[in-house]
């Protein structure tokens, strides 16, 4: 009889106990130890420990009553065994609603809940395992694109060094092109003053006197008539007006035709003094001249050659310019820390939402097509934006098209752990203002494996 009467009195203070911590985490059950007195948790007033959990709120922070909806500021502790333990509000304990997956908010309603508790925990347990199988591969091929990304910046490096010393040979051929053409320049404008002048000595001058003769002579016969002297002399203070046909005997040695070897000691001295006469139109003419020279010949080539070489040397010096300013570029940008980033240089990647066609050029530019093919930019690469412990999560894309109600287009990219290289998701939360999930391996942080399962579950 006796040992009946201890084992009710033991089942009676578990009872007694249970209704008064009932809504407690473990942490919290050292301020509900049963005692005469109970201090309310913010320290505003003590009242009796029989007032706990009567249904009655005295504490003005609720603590007097954790496990029933008295207290409109109380939160109610759910134990979840199995599963993740977590706060409600107190004022849904008893309400008829299951909130707590092993039941314990509805001690005292009508409610018929189910323990599922270990249901959910299977369950996350198995979403979480996941997450580790993913993180784990996802390491592991982050740390190839690592080694692949060294090795891209160490041949990139090269490259650059490669082209510096392409672009210092060229600078030293420009410079000698340049020279070289400027002595044949030089050396063609000395060659048609002399023929000009006509000092350029005796073969100069008798190439210049049988090109003024062959000038002249229009049907090529070997003789200058008086028709051929009048069609192309003229008086050097009366251009306009014909010469008459004694005025041409005269000048043909009172003849009326002369050769080669005669003009040379009658029409071409008139010709060379210019005090009387000249031929008509004499700059033409003397274009015509110098152009049959020889000399002057070999010599417009020579410039007309120099001037072409040094073109294509400055087309090439400027390409490799253009090429190491590209090149510099892209090194001066943050690939991480590792150049685990780098590998995304020079990719797209792009996702189909509705009747838009969204791609993301990393360290690029974020477009937007509509199908009918009409194509926004969303952003130019502006820089990272992520937080001070992984300030690589987060891309922003700035300065895209101008927005219809003003300002410009944007796109922040948020950057997670998986697999594969992908862009997964694309919202628009505001107008204009873009927010992307893209995924991919080089995401993947070793300091997620350190969280692990909830020690509760």
């Amino acid at each position: 009889m006796r040992f009946h009467l201890v084992l009710a009195a033991v089942l009676w203070a578990g009872c007694a106990d249970a209704r008064k911590v009932r809504g407690i985490s473990s942490s919290y059950k050292r301020f509900y130890r049963e005692r005469k007195s109970f201090l309310c948790i913010d320290g505003s007033k003590i009242i009796p420990f029989e007032q706990v959990n009567d249904d009655y709120c005295d504490c003005e922070d609720g603590s007097d009553e954790p496990g029933t909806s008295a207290c409109p500021r109380g939160r109610f502790y759910c134990t979840n065994l199995g599963f993740r333990p977590h706060y409600i509000p107190s004022s849904r304990v008893n309400d008829g609603i299951c909130d707590c997956c092993d039941a314990s908010d509805e001690y005292n309603s009508h409610a018929h809940c189910q323990n599922t508790c270990w249901n959910l925990g299977q369950r996350e347990r198995a979403y979480v395992e996941g997450q580790m199988r993913t993180l784990d591969e996802g390491l592991r091929l982050k740390q190839q694109l690592i080694e692949e990304g060294v090795l891209l910046w160490r041949e990139k490096q090269a490259q650059l060094r490669e082209l510096q010393q392409a672009a210092e040979d060229l600078q030293i051929k420009l410079e000698e092109h340049r020279r070289k053409k400027h002595e044949a320049e030089r050396l063609k404008e000395q060659t048609l003053k002399a023929l000009e002048a006509g000092d350029g000595g005796v073969r100069h001058q008798n190439n210049s006197v049988t090109g003024v003769f062959q000038l002249l002579d229009s049907n090529k016969d070997g003789r200058l008539t008086v028709d051929e002297v009048r069609a192309k002399v003229v008086l050097v203070h009366d251009e306009e007006r014909l010469l008459s046909e004694d005025e041409a005997v005269g000048l043909l040695g009172e003849g009326h035709q002369m050769d080669l070897a005669k003009f040379r000691h009658t029409l071409w001295d008139a010709l060379t003094r210019g005090d009387s006469v000249k031929i008509k139109d004499a700059l033409s003419a003397a274009g015509s001249l110098v152009g049959e020279d020889p000399h002057l010949k070999a010599a417009d080539r020579a410039a007309e050659w120099e001037a072409t070489n040094l073109k294509k040397v400055e087309e090439a010096y400027e390409t490799i310019n253009m090429e190491i300013s590209d090149l510099r570029k892209k090194l001066a940008i943050d690939y991480g820390t590792d150049w685990e980033f780098l590998f995304l240089n020079s990719q797209c990647y792009k996702l189909k939402v509705y009747e838009y066609t969204y791609t993301l050029c990393p360290f690029n530019q974020v477009t937007q097509k509509s199908t009918a093919g009409t194509e926004v930019s969303l952003g130019l690469w502006g820089m990272w934006a992520g937080t001070p412990k992984n300030p690589y999560n987060q891309m922003v894309y700035e300065n895209g098209e101008p927005c219809w109600q003003g300002g410009s287009r944007s796109t922040t990219v948020t950057l997670t752990c998986g697999t594969e290289t992908a862009l997964r998701s694309v919202k628009e939360p505001s107008k204009c203002q873009y927010i992307m999930d893209f995924q991919t391996p080089v995401a993947c942080q070793p300091v997620l494996k350190q969280r692990g399962i909830h020690s509760e579950l």
